[in-house]
């Protein structure tokens, strides 16, 4: 299993080909490796990940701990997965997905507020006719004439959106490892800039923290040590007379 973070930026289209593809362009990673839970410690296997920077002041005590060695991150989300050779400061790039693979999106929908039955459920309301006034939206009869009381669950007017969705089968259109962005075909769930999880099958490519490259420090010698090495005039004088004899 290979998975990701990443925000989505906008709806736009591709062509393949003579077809025009609709595609939503998310920005996904780098993502660092924060934490590798286990069962034994923990009580199920998952891997925790860091995506996006945040001031160090808005970020508390306990976080900076956790934070350790890395980078402040904005969001920190958990993929389960079964046990692997991940280890903490690893990163996930966008390396990992290739154009065609079988993805899932999970996302916070939009918030559209409160909003009546008609938009929420899709009820038809009430005839437009002559004398039915302020009545065309409303959803009618609530209550049981036996038991005299609205049933749990009744679909009535409420909240809409705001609640966490998942698309699946969505298809990887385009890679872009420069920019680390994803085309992925379809609607994605969210608004722009919301936080996104897109997940799939296959193996996980990570960059390891050995393979990073460590600067070695030179030391240099100080002028006052370079002015002890030189001769004085005196010394090079009897060297040059010792030279003719």
């Amino acid at each position: 299993m290979k998975f990701i973070l990443g925000k989505k930026i906008e709806m736009t289209q591709v062509w393949q080909g003579e077809d025009v593809v609709a595609v939503t362009k998310v920005q996904a990673g780098p993502c660092a490796v924060i934490q590798v839970k286990n069962s034994e410690k923990d009580g199920y296997e998952a891997i925790q990940l860091g995506f996006g920077k945040r001031r160090e002041k808005n970020i508390n005590k306990p976080q900076k701990g956790h934070f350790k060695g890395l980078d402040n991150f904005q969001h920190v989300r958990e993929f389960r997965t079964e046990p692997g050779e991940l280890k903490r400061g690893d990163t996930i790039d966008v390396g990992t997905f290739a154009p065609g693979d079988n993805v899932q999106v999970t996302a916070n929908s939009k918030g559209k507020g409160f909003q009546g039955v008609v938009r929420k459920y899709g009820f038809k309301g009430t005839k437009k006719t002559h004398g039915n006034k302020d009545q065309l939206r409303m959803p009618g009869s609530i209550g049981a004439t036996g038991p005299a009381h609205v049933f749990k669950g009744t679909r009535m007017g409420g909240r809409m959106g705001g609640d966490q969705s998942t698309t699946k089968n969505l298809k990887i259109v385009e890679v872009n490892i420069n920019d680390n962005t994803i085309l992925i075909s379809g609607a994605v769930p969210g608004a722009r800039n919301s936080l996104v999880l897109i997940s799939g099958e296959g193996e996980l490519k990570t960059q390891t923290t050995d393979n990073r490259q460590q600067t070695t420090e030179k030391k240099v010698e100080t002028p006052k040590k370079q002015e002890k090495k030189i001769e004085t005039p005196e010394k090079v004088d009897e060297k040059i007379k010792e030279d003719k004899k």
